[in-house]
């Protein structure tokens, strides 16, 4: 008996990730997820993304690396301090959310965790809509980030971004088609009980619903006028 391919899925818990972790699991791989706790404000995402694997039978590991913390703290997202923008993403808007070389790092693991079970493939979330914003989610970046996992290690890993090229509302009707429930996941960059409806993640996400139709089956705390008429 054949068995299924290896692969490791960096899992945030989010909604990009939430696909990109089934459409492994669709393309017949055997899914070892990693959460990373990187002193986020948005740490909540990771009781989601541990609750998703329980129910998946997906093996699943949140890695603790707050100890980094201060390296990375000069963000809005890692550092509470700073006032976390309330408008739609935009390079002006949106560059004190950028997390400094958090994808690298994320990746550097992620791979090592690959070559330890002999995984030959790391999945991760980028998308189109984050290029302008985040250097570590453009496509230049995905290229250099293979070349350099092809050669770090006797076995060489392949990093797959599947949404590398996809706005939000194409990674959603992805899901839609897989027939996923989004209530699993948590896209807010504030980690209260319901999300803020006003931070850049949830306009897009919002904005992805709105434009199929369809209402976030999230909880907000604001009233989200990007919202449609079903729900999901």
């Amino acid at each position: 008996m054949v068995s299924a391919p290896r692969a490791v899925v960096i899992y945030s818990g989010g909604m990009d990730s939430y696909t990109v972790l089934h459409q492994a699991l669709k393309e017949g791989f055997e899914v070892h997820a990693l959460s990373f706790h990187y002193g986020q404000r948005h740490s909540r995402e990771l009781d989601v993304a541990r609750a998703v694997c329980e129910s998946l039978g997906v093996a699943h590991e949140i890695v603790d690396i707050r100890a980094i913390h201060g390296l990375i703290s000069n963000s809005a997202l890692t550092n509470a301090d700073q006032a976390m923008p309330k408008a739609d993403y935009d390079e002006a808007s949106m560059t004190s959310t950028v997390v400094p070389n958090r994808n690298m790092i994320l990746l550097s693991l992620a791979i090592a965790k690959a070559v330890n079970i002999d995984a030959d493939v790391c999945f991760y979330g980028a998308h189109g809509g984050d290029h302008v914003l985040y250097p570590d989610c453009r496509p230049e970046f995905v290229d250099k980030m293979n070349a350099v996992a092809a050669i770090a290690n006797f076995s060489p890993i392949e990093i797959r971004a599947p949404f590398l090229h996809s706005r939000k509302d194409e990674i959603l009707a992805a899901g839609i088609a897989m027939q996923l429930d989004y209530s699993q996941t948590w896209t807010c960059y504030e980690g209260r009980e319901l999300a803020c409806g006003e931070c850049g993640s949830c306009r897009e996400r919002l904005e992805a619903f709105a434009s199929h139709g369809l209402s976030d089956p999230l909880g907000y705390e604001m009233p989200a006028t990007a919202k449609g008429t079903d729900t999901l």
